[in-house]
């Protein structure tokens, strides 16, 4: 501040901010700088990747000289017959695998949960039981957990190929779900477990009304991963002869050669299930958004 009754540094120098000479004039913006910012420049760039990813495609199919036979694919996905649309293999594997993906997923968020909990508690046997189960099923491989669940412990309790597959998914993403758990629970102020204690909560209570539901809000993003890797190793259950979307794929590539065409329409399967669920997950999380 300029002492009183003198005039400010402006005024004094007789040229404001605008007519100073010496003062560099305010940088202009380019008249492309709007455009660059615009949805339109994104739309154009999308439009040239996808461009280029076609051109690229055709290149290598012109090279390879594969006779793409792409007209077929249809009959594999619907058939219309004398008694309507009828679902072709490749859906009723479609079908197979989601209902394989739900069951190991539903499994998986169980075991994960309890694990993690046995992980916290006081109790070395329950910390040590988990931790053999999170370290053994980590450190496998899915294949083999398979195998072992069909061929050696499905004899000994009767599981059948559908059962041990189911089994076997929810064993090994349950391990890497206990670990999400866990992180998500230890996220919870320690505060918020004292309030509960002081309240006279007993454990069940204070993990159902206080702990779960903050926790879930934390771990939803990386469930929501370890889901979309489930239903692509679920492809893994079609060595046990499970007839989902891959063992359906094998079949009809085994009987009309059409190898690349079944496979990318199977990819595309893939992705657009895994497309939907992450949509799903993103708005769920909108809604459960911590504020």
């Amino acid at each position: 501040m300029p002492p009183a009754g003198e005039k400010p540094l402006q005024a004094r120098s007789g040229h404001s901010a605008a007519t100073n000479p010496h003062r560099p004039a305010q940088a202009t913006p380019p008249l492309w700088a709007g455009f660059r910012r615009s949805p339109l420049v994104d739309v154009l760039q999308f439009c040239l990747l996808v461009a280029g990813l076609l051109w690229l495609l055709a290149e290598s199919a012109g090279r390879v000289g594969y006779n793409w036979q792409w007209y077929r694919i249809p009959r594999y996905l619907i058939s219309i017959t004398d008694a309507g649309i009828v679902a072709g293999p490749l859906l009723v594997g479609l079908k197979m695998t989601l209902a394989i993906s739900l069951a190991g997923l539903c499994l998986a968020l169980v075991f994960g949960l309890i694990t993690a909990i046995c992980r916290l508690s006081r109790s070395f046997v329950g910390r040590g039981l988990a931790v053999v189960y999170v370290e053994t099923s980590r450190n496998t491989p899915l294949l083999i957990q398979i195998f072992f669940i069909y061929f050696v412990l499905g004899p000994a309790f009767g599981l059948e190929r559908l059962p041990a597959a189911i089994l076997a998914l929810s064993l090994f993403e349950g391990a890497y779900a206990a670990e999400i758990f866990r992180a998500g629970i230890e996220s919870v102020a320690e505060g918020q477990l004292e309030a509960a204690r002081s309240l006279g909560l007993t454990t069940f209570a204070t993990y159902r009304h206080i702990i779960i539901p903050q926790a879930i809000r934390t771990v939803l993003p990386p469930l929501a991963s370890q889901a979309i890797s489930l239903i692509k190793d679920s492809a893994l259950v079609s060595t046990i002869a499970i007839y989902d979307l891959t063992m359906q794929a094998q079949a009809i590539i085994a009987e009309s050669y059409l190898t690349f065409e079944i496979w990318f329409t199977v990819a595309a399967m893939y992705f657009a299930v895994t497309l939907i669920l992450s949509l799903v997950v993103g708005i769920l999380e909108k809604r459960l958004k911590l504020p």
